[in-house]
């Protein structure tokens, strides 16, 4: 049993190849560094980022392949250049996956393609599911055109399961950068905090992509999001209350907006309440229900 992983020396990556392994399956991890992996049972394979090159062998007679990879979208002001590359990164993913797949004598059975739950774009207070529609945002056609990179494998029969990821809690990702001002006292509200957050539990996360691997019957698309999202003045109330410091500060809109122009307003100062409709009807259990469990359970 053999899971190519694109982007998995990354965040989510990395959980998912110890669990893998730990599951008995190889782990060949697609990476730009010619570093061996510290993962015992993950073999790094360095590749170019846009093609089969170098990796096409691990792809023949996979049980899955993957698909991670994409620079990531919270480190600052966007330029046109780092929105550029935001999406270019992720269609030659996706292209690198299509050619690897074309090319294959022995197809492989699955692939899970990520996506985010940006795709669905700004919402209100309203819930979405995997059924609602886009509302159009620089993200959420990224997203889109993500998703569509891999639409070609299924004319070569191979399963395919999108990905569209919440916010994933663990140690790292986006928590690692929240905790530090609030254990300094300095946490705050952003905008008027009635936004919503969608959050995963990374050991969900990681189970979810591990029962769509091996859930045949499972295609399609999926939202990775615990079925309690939560508003950003709860998120932040929560968080700070493990932590054991109070929140006193509230940034208004308008200065994030200043500082950090179209990212604060698509990742910040709008959000989605996101519901996995369709996991939980296919028969997943998540274990981390309630924010103030997921969050006990990293920082304590």
């Amino acid at each position: 049993m053999r899971v190519v992983i694109l982007g998995g020396t990354g965040f989510i990556g990395r959980n998912l190849s110890i669990q893998l392994v730990s599951k008995g399956y190889q782990v060949v991890s697609l990476t730009r560094s010619s570093r061996p992996s510290k993962i015992s049972g993950v073999r790094n394979v360095v590749w170019d980022g846009k093609s089969s090159s170098g990796w096409q062998e691990y792809a023949d007679g996979a049980t899955a392949i993957v698909n991670l990879a994409g620079e990531g979208i919270a480190s600052g002001r966007w330029s046109e250049s780092k929105k550029k590359s935001i999406e270019s990164s992720r269609l030659l993913a996706g292209q690198a996956v299509c050619e690897a797949i074309a090319k294959a004598d022995k197809k492989p059975k699955v692939l899970i393609q990520g996506s985010a739950i940006g795709y669905y774009g700004p919402r209100g207070a309203e819930p979405v599911d995997e059924s609602s529609d886009q509302v159009p945002s620089f993200l959420s056609e990224v997203a889109r055109k993500w998703e569509e990179s891999t639409l070609p494998v299924e004319n070569h029969a191979v399963r395919r399961c999108i990905i569209r990821t919440a916010m994933v809690l663990g140690r790292g990702g986006a928590l690692s950068k929240m905790v530090p001002p609030f254990k300094f006292g300095l946490g705050s509200y952003l905008g008027d905090g009635h936004q919503g957050v969608s959050w995963i539990h990374i050991d969900d996360e990681v189970r979810a992509i591990i029962f769509l691997i091996e859930n045949h019957t499972c295609k399609g698309v999926f939202n990775l999001s615990s079925i309690n999202p939560v508003t950003s003045n709860k998120f932040n109330n929560t968080l700070a209350r493990v932590i054991g410091k109070p929140v006193r500060i509230r940034v208004p809109g308008f200065i994030i907006k200043l500082m950090l122009g179209q990212m604060a307003e698509e990742v910040l100062l709008c959000g989605q309440f996101v519901l996995p409709e369709k996991l939980i009807a296919a028969g997943f259990h998540f274990n981390y229900l309630d924010i103030e469990d997921a969050l006990m359970s990293l920082l304590n």
